[in-house]
């Protein structure tokens, strides 16, 4: 590897759910474009994308920049990219999502499905056994602007 991240490579997340899931066109091209703009804000340029180097400045600036468009009651970029993931997760449109779902995700990002256990069980803050769409995007905040806490490794796929 370069030790870059590439627009390709974000890109590929959709892709790969379009063959996991029973996603509508529509639903993977709303994916692929909350994956582009996501990662274009975290730095990944089109042309060049982010160098491994630079990640841990560009997801400062990130963070900073998510907290102003919250304080100016703007959309959250991060809403956008778990909303976009929830509505294919959901396969079988009930509304929520269950850890069988769940581990669809971390196969399309080549994570062992064990990883789906640990992040349902942070992610459930209720413990209703499903997760609802803010209990993702919850999460996936914690991940996007919470500094680093070794105890979510399981729950983020660090340790796998």
């Amino acid at each position: 590897s370069d030790e870059r991240m590439e627009m390709d490579e974000v890109l590929y997340w959709p892709d790969r759910m379009r063959q996991l899931v029973n996603a509508t066109d529509e639903q993977v091209e709303k994916m692929r474009h909350a994956c582009k703009t996501f990662f274009w804000h975290k730095g990944v340029d089109l042309e060049h994308g982010l160098h491994r180097d630079d990640w841990v400045e560009a997801n400062r600036v990130f963070a900073e920049a998510e907290r102003e468009r919250e304080r100016r009651g703007e959309p959250s970029l991060i809403a956008l990219l778990s909303n976009s993931y929830y509505d294919v997760l959901d396969d079988d449109g009930d509304g929520t999502v269950d850890v069988e779902e769940l581990k669809t995700m971390m196969k399309a990002f080549d994570v062992p499905q064990e990883a789906a256990y640990t992040f349902f069980e942070k992610a459930d803050t209720d413990k209703s056994g499903k997760l609802e769409r803010n209990e993702l995007v919850h999460l996936f905040r914690k991940f996007w602007m919470e500094p680093y806490d070794p105890q979510w490794d399981g729950v983020y796929a660090f340790k796998y």
